[in-house]
């Protein structure tokens, strides 16, 4: 029978509270919104995203490149919020933000690079063809959320459209990462 270690305890603990450090965040920007305001909400949601950073790099001792690059948006919009006090640019972030990782992701592709790949292959095993279609799953996700947001910011209240990137922008991740797993499933490189 083979030993647990400590180590193996301290990762599966890191994996298992990754969607509860990651997500809280965004439920504290929601809280903090319906409560004190968007400017509040915002600066909540700048300090909650460095912390949740700093949480993350404590457990793993590494730092994803998406959270990493979604904390700098976070305090780069978040910032432009608060310092002109204008909710246009917090409310634009998930729109620019998006449309960027769509951009970066399909030039890549069109280069003959596998930006999945490299997000992702210490965590799964695909083949090519995997990689590709993986990609293409991502882009749809990052131009329908782009798109999702545009509307949302321009015909929602303010209160409505937080609402909307708390859960129906979290909705549409859920959504595109279950049409992941099939593609994950028919492409995964066995390895024995």
């Amino acid at each position: 029978m083979a030993e647990i270690s400590e180590k193996d305890i301290s990762n599966q603990h890191s994996k298992s509270s990754r969607p509860l450090i990651e997500f809280a965040p965004l439920f504290l920007f929601f809280l903090t919104n319906y409560f004190a305001g968007i400017f509040w909400g915002t600066s909540v949601l700048i300090a909650a995203t460095i912390i949740s950073l700093g949480v993350i790099w404590h457990l793993d001792r590494r730092i994803p490149i998406i959270a990493a690059f979604g904390c700098v948006a976070v305090a780069f919009f978040g910032g432009l919020t608060l310092i002109f006090e204008d909710e246009f640019f917090i409310k634009i972030k998930p729109t620019v933000i998006s449309g960027l990782f769509a951009l970066v992701i399909l030039a890549a592709q069109m280069l003959g690079k596998q930006p999945m790949k490299v997000l992702l292959g210490k965590q799964i095993s695909l083949t090519t063809k995997g990689w590709k279609y993986l990609a293409l799953v991502w882009v749809s996700m990052f131009i329908v959320t782009a798109i999702a947001n545009e509307i949302a910011w321009r015909t929602l209240s303010t209160d409505a459209w937080v609402s909307f990137k708390a859960f129906g922008l979290t909705g549409i991740s859920l959504f595109f990462a279950i049409i992941s797993v099939p593609v994950m499933t028919k492409f995964s490189e066995k390895t024995d």
